[in-house]
């Protein structure tokens, strides 16, 4: 999407396509180079990865990570919650994050059902992080709205690229601090009240649906979690939970403002039973306080019988901090220039959004 001339959020159109027919997945634009990134799912195809050096043309198949063979011998792993098969094999990539500033071709992927991978060669080829998907602990990982475990958010540090955390749902929060080499759950803090009491705690088992750093404050992350907003303000190490975000705490997505920790946003919906804006009313959530106080910003969005629910990758906020742009699962995008004070709808004849991304200013 762009800008018009005369500027203003609700002078923002659709001006091109790519991958038109194809359900795609994640969209990222490597800030490094400005590279685009796309993953797709075609079905009984199965999960292709495109890359473009600008997002508008010149789209080529690139690598797929890949999984190895399951040891010869050895026994299928099962899901802890439904007893069904986990494969050895690539069903959605749902991540990609960029290394550091000094890690020019490395890229990071997250997939379902759990498989983490790195590319020293901007995605030309992958290979897995054996040291995660070896640790014992991921026999406990199940799937949350999908069948399988899945990485869908990963953050590495920009002061220090070594130092890399990850969402699994329904698998917790890990942080390798030595580029992948090993790694611990940080889930502490985080309760999923859909476990048993005694294993609520469990920081093997939590299911966040989204994950995000400032960029100007790394060691603090917020989390859109299945059982409410949690926040960590030393680099995951705890966790602390956020109850005031209204009209619900329950939603998948999650941004952060770049340069102030204290100001998030959120897109509340009721859970489970329903997965649909709470009074079928669009709103979103903001807090400007660390969470100590929430915002109900509705200027501009649908107020009456309206069932759009935002995907987990489906918000986000550009570099100024100012702009923010959300989709929804009825093909509607709406945009702000003002952290959210008003939107304007950009469309409303899109398949379900899965993805927003603002493409960064590349020097």
């Amino acid at each position: 999407m762009e800008r018009g001339a005369s500027g203003g959020p609700d002078r923002w159109r659709v001006t091109d396509s790519a991958l038109l027919g194809d359900s795609v997945s994640i969209v990222y634009v490597d800030e490094r180079d400005g590279t685009v990134y796309a993953a797709v799912n075609l079905g009984h195809y199965g999960v292709k990865l495109h890359r473009s050096p600008d997002g508008r043309s010149d789209w080529a198949e690139c690598a797929t990570p890949k999984y190895p063979s399951p040891p010869e011998g050895a026994e299928p792993d099962r899901c802890p919650m439904a007893g069904i098969e986990i494969p050895w094999n690539t069903e959605l990539i749902w991540s990609i994050a960029a290394g550091g500033a000094d890690q020019p071709g490395v890229l990071w992927c997250g997939t379902m059902p759990g498989g983490l991978f790195r590319s020293e060669d901007r995605g030309t080829s992958w290979e897995m992080v054996r040291s995660l998907w070896d640790q014992p602990a991921r026999k406990k990982w199940f799937g949350g709205g999908l069948d399988y475990p899945a990485i869908h958010s990963i953050c590495v540090d920009p002061r220090d690229a070594q130092r890399v955390a990850v969402a699994i749902s329904c698998g917790g929060v890990w942080v390798t601090m030595d580029g992948g080499a090993t790694w611990k759950c940080h889930a502490d803090g985080m309760r999923a009240e859909y476990m048993p009491p005694d294993q609520s705690n469990d920081p093997d088992i939590q299911d966040p649906h989204c994950m995000v750093q400032c960029a100007a404050d790394p060691d603090t992350l917020w989390v859109q979690h299945h059982n409410g907003v949690f926040r960590s303000t030393d680099g995951a190490k705890s966790w602390s939970e956020i109850t005031t975000i209204e009209p619900s705490t329950f939603g998948f997505a999650v941004a952060v403002h770049p340069a102030d920790p204290q100001t998030a946003w959120f897109i509340p919906a009721i859970k489970d039973e329903l997965r649909i804006p709470v009074d079928g009313r669009v709103v979103v959530a903001r807090t400007r306080d660390g969470g100590r106080s929430c915002d109900v910003l509705r200027d501009g969005l649908p107020q009456t019988h309206a069932y759009d629910l935002t995907f987990r990758h489906a918000l986000d906020v550009d570099e100024t901090g100012d702009r923010l742009c959300f989709g929804s699962t009825t093909g509607s995008v709406w945009m702000s220039e003002n952290q959210g004070d008003k939107w304007a709808c950009v469309t409303t004849h899109l398949p379900p959004v899965h993805c927003i991304t603002f493409a960064p200013t590349v020097a």
